[in-house]
Order: structure tokens, then C-alpha cells, then sequence
């Protein structure tokens, strides 16, 4: 585990904000010089704690709809699993497949352009694997907020700049655009100049291009893929089933502010509320769930949660 001073934190906030802005303008905000900026910056990217610079890309705007389901396996052993997910990570559709710990033992979401798709694929699916599936549960994602890592400032901040995926209508894009995406997806920092080599155009065509891209809100942010485990901290996600469903906005409400919150999913056919939260450990997401019950008394039916212990597959847009 390492210990960030004050100064890091703050770079990796301001590197979450915008991970395409320059190591003068971090410097600026967070009192260093540019290449103090940029030899901390490098420190955290060699001890794993930065593990890549991604563009948050809405591929509801692309045409997509996204698919979650969770599976409990039975019957299986190392290699059969291995097997399951391999197939999982293999299909261009699937955008994350995870091992989870607690209720389920795989997590997988995937796009699709209608329901349809997605049944063939689930048809085909258990025609291989259906002896090994004890349970399955499917929910349609609306709406996925994102969040600020606020934790790492010792003073609050702003929550309400945030990226939302999913709920908007197709747009329409060219082929140049697709490219584009599909080169800063993975890699939010690559120069303009560098993209524009590698597509054979002026760095003009690419600048106005994710202008454009931003604009129409494919592209929501740039943001930083932080290992929080390297700092001593967990992820978790919960489900929160509620008594009294007309507080579910209040409880959101409530959730929002708490600092240690990343994303708020929308969805149907699962939870009434989904949270995720990047936790210093279990007892302090209890705590935190705790008091959001005792704020809110008999309006609380149940919660559940789990962790991720490893993440298989992440695709930032989809295959075209």
C-alpha cells in the first residue's frame, strides 16, 4: 500500500476532472511546476496506481443498449470457469466481465443493438454452458452516473461535474469519428497531433472532430483508471431494496453527496437503487450504509453488496 501526500491526491483529482489537460494547467491548480507535475505523474503510473487515461464514451449515442447480468455457477470447477469466461471475453460485444465476491461469481455487460441480439446470444450461450448456470439474473441499464473520486481531496468539492451514459438518442457519425474514439477510448492522452498521424489527416480535422464528438455527447469525459487497491482501499457495489419506493430519489439525493460514492446505475428488472463506492474497507461501507438507515428509518428494506476480485475483460466502446 502507498501513502499519497496531499499534493498527488490532488493531481490524480485534477487528472479525473480531465485527463487530457496539460501538466502546466495541473501544475497551476495544484501549486507545482510542470514537470514536478509530470515526474509525480510518471511515479504513479510505474507504481500501478494510474493505469490508464480513457475517454468515458455513451454508447447509447452509437445506436447501443446496454445488457447486465449476473450468474452463480454450479457443477463447475477451475477449468470449466475458465472456459465461461473465455467465451465471455472473446465475444466483441461484451464491455466488462469480473469475478464478483458475495452474491454472484461472474458479472458480465454487454451491448446490443435491440433485444433481439441479445436473446440469439443468450440462446447460443446456453446451449454450451446452460448445466452450469444455478442462478441468472438480467437487468436493462438506463442510466450510469459517474462520479468524482472527492475522497482524495481533504476539503469538499464540487460533486456535480459528473459524465451520464445511456438514456439519449442515436446521433449520427462518420467513420473518421469512430476512429477517433476508437483510438482515445484507451488512451484519453494521445496528442491531437499523434491521432491525426495515425489517421492520416491534419491535427485541424481531429481537433474539430472530438469538438464535435463532445458536443453531441458521445464522448462524456476524459477521466483516469485508478488501481485504488494499491492505496489500501476496496470497491464495492450495492443493491438497496426500498420499503417506501416514492424516497427513492431522496435517498439518491442523499447518496450523491457522499464523497466516497462513483457511480449511480439506473436499471430495470434488478434493485431499486445500484451504488458503487470506493470504500477504505468493508466496515466503513457498513457504516456508511448503516447511517443512511438510520437517516432514513423504514424506508430501507434491505441491502446487499459485493466486491470485484478480478476484472477479466473492459472494452471502453463498442467493436464497429
Amino acid at each position: 500500500m502507498k501513502n499519497l501526500d496531499l499534493k498527488d491526491r490532488k493531481i490524480l483529482y485534477e487528472l479525473d476532472l480531465d485527463s487530457r489537460q496539460s501538466f502546466r494547467s495541473i501544475g497551476k491548480k495544484v501549486g507545482l511546476s510542470k514537470d514536478t507535475v509530470a515526474s509525480r505523474i510518471k511515479s504513479l503510473i510505474e507504481d500501478g496506481i494510474i493505469q490508464n487515461f480513457y475517454a468515458v464514451i455513451d454508447a447509447y449515442k452509437l445506436g447501443y443498449i446496454s445488457i447486465r447480468f449476473y450468474l452463480t455457477f454450479q457443477y463447475t470447477n477451475p477449468e470449466i470457469e475458465k472456459e465461461i469466461i473465455d467465451y465471455f471475453i472473446q465475444n466483441k460485444n461484451i464491455c466488462w466481465v469480473a469475478s464478483i465476491e458475495g452474491r454472484f461469481d461472474l458479472a458480465v455487460i454487454l451491448w446490443v443493438k435491440n433485444i433481439h441480439e441479445f436473446y440469439r446470444f443468450w440462446e447460443k450461450t446456453l446451449e454450451k454452458y446452460r448445466d452450469y448456470f444455478e442462478k441468472q439474473v438480467f437487468s436493462l441499464y438506463i442510466e450510469l452516473f459517474h462520479y468524482r473520486y472527492s475522497f482524495l481531496m481533504d476539503e469538499p468539492v464540487n460533486r456535480k461535474k459528473f459524465e451520464i451514459t445511456g438514456g439519449g438518442s442515436p446521433v449520427e457519425i462518420n467513420d473518421m469519428d469512430i476512429k477517433i474514439l476508437q483510438i482515445l477510448a484507451p488512451n484519453a492522452r494521445l496528442p491531437i497531433t499523434e491521432i491525426a498521424n495515425k489517421l492520416h489527416t491534419t491535427s485541424i480535422v481531429v481537433k474539430n472532430r472530438i469538438k464535435k464528438l463532445i458536443k453531441l455527447g458521445v464522448i462524456q469525459g476524459f477521466r483516469t483508471k485508478l488501481d485504488f487497491s494499491k492505496l489500501g482501499m476496496d470497491y464495492y457495489k450495492v443493491d438497496i431494496d426500498l420499503k417506501e419506493y416514492s424516497k427513492n430519489e431522496v435517498i439518491i439525493n442523499h447518496l450523491k453527496q457522499n464523497p466516497y460514492l462513483i457511480y449511480l446505475n439506473k436499471s430495470v428488472g434488478y434493485a431499486d437503487t445500484e451504488v458503487e463506492f470506493i470504500v477504505n474497507n468493508l466496515e466503513h461501507l457498513r457504516e456508511i450504509m448503516e447511517n443512511v438507515k438510520l437517516k432514513f428509518p423504514n424506508v430501507i428494506k434491505n441491502y446487499k453488496y459485493f466486491s470485484v476480485k478480478k476484472v477479466h475483460k473492459i472494452q471502453l466502446m463498442p467493436e464497429r
